[in-house]
């Protein structure tokens, strides 16, 4: 999974990370297990695969470096 967080989020999560002798990616699958609990699992089961039948994306991965190229090029 690819995730795209602003470099002072990142920095953070190094930092609880460290403060927890945790890795970021721990952080990161308690906070959306925390956010689900909170949220119910109900919003994210409605969302998973809700771009299953789209037929102009593609793969995935390729689609978001076309986004990325593209946003990249604006500047």
């Amino acid at each position: 999974m690819l995730i795209d967080l602003p470099d002072d989020d990142v920095a953070w999560l190094d930092r609880a990370a460290a403060e927890a002798a945790k890795s970021r990616a721990a952080l990161v699958r308690e906070a959306v297990a925390a956010y689900r609990a909170e949220r119910g699992a109900d919003a994210i089961d409605r969302a998973f695969g809700i771009w299953k039948d789209r037929a102009d994306i593609g793969d995935g991965l390729a689609y978001q470096q076309r986004l990325r190229a593209e946003w990249d090029d604006r500047g």
